[in-house]
């Protein structure tokens, strides 16, 4: 099978070979760092053997459950938020028909999400479209108390139980959580749910090779052990740094562009299915890097949609930008462009082409206009929509954020402030054990 491949050439203009390999050292230490479990953040590198330590009686487990789920249930909702439930999207919508989302048929439910937000319009209208159907719950969270997915599962949980009858509904939830601590944990034991376990050394945002993501990708009706297999394949090529290394390649360009001034980074696909890959990504990175008033500034655009939109600003804004381009060499489907007698739209010329080489042509035409205008560019190729090169995917962007933050000079695998937010939100909430917070932060007010 083809791998995925990296095409720094137009990096290269803006930033020298020798430049790059400036940062050789640090790269080489950031991946001893993830092989031998040290430096910042160690306890968290659980993902990087992941797939390869996954064991076939961990995946025909998931497997079986999933396969159970599909047989009961028209629709299965995954509650998470952040890495709990980003992977398994991404995933799903890449390898999903764009417009079979809310058409369940048997066998086969659709995967819903909730616990993402605290939206009380889109809450009551899932708890609406479910109310004459069968559906079942994947609740994943490390603590069971997390606002936004412990909001979502206590009203489907009761919703459900409600539905289906309290002893039916413990077969149609699954737990992913902690192996022994933790509400949820408590509340799985309690009910009887089947569980699968959050390791302890595995981070949210680096979750996806693990049940985190496995399970409701198996649910959508995915391959998931073409998806490990892509991410195995790419542990091994990630392992030692060296010209063959992607993940080390991306991981110091974009980190030699940083150091010239190029702050934010704009991840593009030319494939709409790949939207919520570009979500997950920008959690990883974003969540991995942006600390210590360091970090390069994730953002995605889908091409050419938003050429209409952010085209004139990458084209000709600021130049504190590059791109990463995610280029698919091959679709899964073939459309012609046919021709028209009468040819009022002028579209004749391209009679017979695949819409496929007209994106293509699109593709390379915004790149070489983007590098002209001062846009530096990485291109990763991927060879198709699949499950095996997703995985192959995801573990690349995983290894190369672990070996850009040690590059960087921070711990690629915290999120000191993320808990900012939540301490002013318990204040004003008026949590147990927040009197004090609250009575400071309503003097603010």
């Amino acid at each position: 099978m083809k791998s995925i491949e990296i095409n720094i050439k137009d990096a290269l203009s803006f930033v020298s070979a020798e430049r790059v390999s400036e940062f050789n050292v640090a790269a080489s230490k950031g991946i001893a760092n993830l092989n031998e479990t040290k430096g910042a953040g160690s306890d968290f590198h659980g993902w990087v053997n992941l797939a390869s330590e996954t064991t076939q009686e961990l995946v025909a487990d998931i497997n079986a459950t999933a396969q159970r789920l599909r047989k009961e249930c028209e629709y299965v909702v995954c509650i998470g938020i952040g890495g709990s439930y980003l992977g398994a999207k991404a995933v799903i919508e890449a390898l999903s028909n764009a417009f079979d989302a809310y058409t369940a048929t048997p066998g086969c439910p659709k995967v819903l999400f909730a616990g993402q937000n605290i939206g009380e319009d889109y809450m009551h209208e899932l708890q609406t479209f479910l109310a004459d159907k069968r559906f079942g719950i994947i609740v994943i969270s490390k603590s069971g108390t997390t606002t936004e997915p412990a909001i979502a599962f206590r009203l489907l949980k009761e919703q459900l139980e409600r539905q289906a009858g309290k002893d039916a509904a413990k077969n149609l939830i699954v737990a992913i959580t902690d192996e022994k601590r933790g509400a949820l944990r408590q509340l799985a034991n309690e009910e009887g749910y089947t569980t699968y376990v959050i390791a302890d050394n595995v981070g949210g945002r680096f979750s996806v090779l693990s049940p985190v993501g496995l399970l409701p990708i198996a649910v959508a009706g995915h391959d998931i052990n073409a998806l490990l297999q892509g991410a195995v394949e790419m542990e091994k090529t990630t392992k030692n740094p060296g010209e063959e290394n992607i993940a080390e390649t991306y991981a110091k360009v974009r980190n030699a562009l940083y150091a010239e001034g190029k702050k934010i980074e704009i991840l593009v696909n030319y494939n709409p299915k790949l939207h919520f890959l570009a979500e997950w990504w920008k959690q990883l990175y974003g969540e991995s890097e942006g600390k210590e008033g360091k970090g390069i500034f994730p953002a995605s655009v889908d091409l050419t949609t938003d050429l209409h939109s952010m085209g004139q600003w990458i084209q000709e804004g600021e130049r504190t930008i590059f791109e990463t381009v995610l280029s698919v060499e091959e679709p899964n489907h073939e459309c012609v462009i046919p021709s028209d007698v009468a040819n009022l739209d002028g579209l004749n010329y391209i009679a017979g082409k695949r819409i496929d080489y007209v994106n293509k042509m699109a593709e390379i035409g915004t790149r070489i206009a983007h590098v002209e205008g001062g846009v530096p560019n990485i291109q990763i190729t991927i060879p198709r929509l699949d499950e095996h090169s997703l995985g192959q995917l995801i573990y690349v962007f995983e290894k190369g954020c672990g070996i850009s933050g040690y590059i960087l000079g921070v711990n690629p695998f915290d999120q000191p402030g993320v808990e900012a937010y939540k301490k002013n939100m318990f204040a004003l909430l008026e949590k147990p054990g927040y009197e004090e917070a609250s009575k400071a932060i309503k003097q603010k007010l």
